[in-house]
């Protein structure tokens, strides 16, 4: 995850008051994303766990995940993640959430919204989540046909109030594609209006229902309008003293486009400044697959994150997690643990290779066969990036001195 505001809040301290960055903290264990449940009430079109409204085989049992949960502290894990499917179709969702917040995990639930409404928002406020994000991909037209079910935009903005109105922290999130990036401008403003404390930007990452929508990425100019827009309406917040926070995941160029972006605006006033955010963002160091972010589906499988469900390491119902994420020799893992990664071509040519740690690797693989190649999802271009492409045969046919083109006027 790519922390926008917080970024731009340290900038802005350091603008007031310079201060040098302090040393990179390595995190004790891995955030777990957890697909509790693959069963959903939507079918949304880019969905990574192709989720349907049916009853899944060999889903962990309740003391399946609770044994896990015990592990999870063993393995020095500070986060969970609760998602699906629709974690809130789990009957026993609030017990294994009672169970994650007494073993002292921060705690966070990924829903759609749509099972949120008058007759369990009390207990989702007793479950105390230190987050809860609520996903709203557009305004109501787009959103509703993105997530096929007429209604739900409705149902989830009010479940968004319902939320609010309970001292819930809460976030709206939007996977953006090219056919929604022109509700990003209201979005914001329904943010605001709404006083939603979180807006996470997904970039559309290439898995499940996601891969075969991979043609509606958006366009990488429209990506960069994009971003540009949740910089300035964070730079904005930060400016005004609201307390928001803006993030977004899956394209890691996110960090060398933020720093261009400072640059262009602070560079000449606070050349030191943006020397200590380049700092940061080095520590930072990109894509955490594998590394900081690990991902455990509805039958136990471990897995790299959660665009890798088609790559297994493990299964907690037979393996410890701990012992597994620590001592995995698969190939792919070892890969991500290695710094820098074994990136080809733009990624492994890129300035930025410190920052962005080669992107996002599912986008590489799903459309080339091999997870090390360059990120096709890369919106920066060739000269952002410093990287020179190798001639072309044509262009070394014209050079070749043993066997020069010969050109004939006619």
């Amino acid at each position: 995850m790519f922390r926008i505001s917080q970024l731009l809040k340290t900038l802005h301290d350091d603008m007031a008051e310079f201060k040098p960055v302090k040393a990179a903290r390595k995190m004790p264990g891995p955030v777990v994303i957890w697909n509790l449940i693959r069963r959903c009430n939507l079918r949304c079109k880019h969905c990574y766990a192709t989720s349907l409204d049916i009853d899944f085989k060999d889903e962990l049992t309740t003391e399946q995940v609770k044994a896990t949960i015990d592990d999870l502290k063993v393995a020095h894990v500070p986060v969970l993640i609760l998602s699906g499917g629709e974690p809130l179709m789990r009957p026993d969702i609030y017990e294994i959430t009672a169970y994650a917040k007494e073993k002292g995990f921060y705690v966070a639930l990924s829903t759609n919204g749509t099972l949120i409404d008058e007759s369990n928002i009390d207990k989702i406020k007793a479950s105390d989540y230190q987050y809860v994000g609520i996903s709203i991909d557009g305004l109501e037209e787009f959103h509703d046909e993105f997530r096929r079910q007429k209604g739900s935009f409705k149902t989830s903005m009010h479940a968004i109030k319902l939320c609010k109105e309970a001292g819930i922290k809460i976030g709206m999130r939007l996977c953006l594609t090219k056919d929604n990036n022109k509700d990003l401008p209201a979005m914001l403003d329904l943010m605001e209006e709404n006083k939603v404390d979180k807006f996470y930007l997904s970039h559309l990452n290439y898995s499940g229902r996601g891969k075969r929508n991979a043609e509606n990425d958006a366009m990488f100019k429209m990506t960069k309008d994009a971003m540009e827009l949740l910089f300035e309406r964070a730079w904005s917040h930060i400016s005004q003293g609201i307390e928001t926070d803006f993030v977004t995941g899956n394209n890691d160029a996110d960090g060398p486009f933020l720093l261009k972006w400072a640059t262009k605006h602070f560079g000449d006033s606070h050349p030191e400044c943006i020397a200590n955010l380049k700092q940061r963002l080095i520590n930072w160091g990109g894509n955490a697959s594998g590394v900081n972010v690990a991902n455990i589906d509805n039958t136990g499988t471990i897995h790299p994150d959660t665009y890798w469900w088609n790559h297994p390491i493990g299964n907690v119902k037979t393996e410890k997690f701990s012992d597994v994420w620590k001592n995995t020799q698969d190939p792919l893992m070892l890969g991500f643990r290695e710094s820098p990664r074994p990136v080809k071509g733009r990624c492994g040519e890129c300035d930025y290779l410190n920052i962005c740690g080669g992107n996002t690797r599912t986008r590489a693989f799903a459309q080339s066969g091999d997870a090390w190649a360059e990120d096709p999802g890369c919106y920066l271009n060739d000269d952002e990036i410093g990287f020179v492409p190798p001639p072309s045969k044509f262009a070394d046919e014209l050079t070749n001195k043993e066997n020069p083109i010969q050109f004939v006027e006619v």
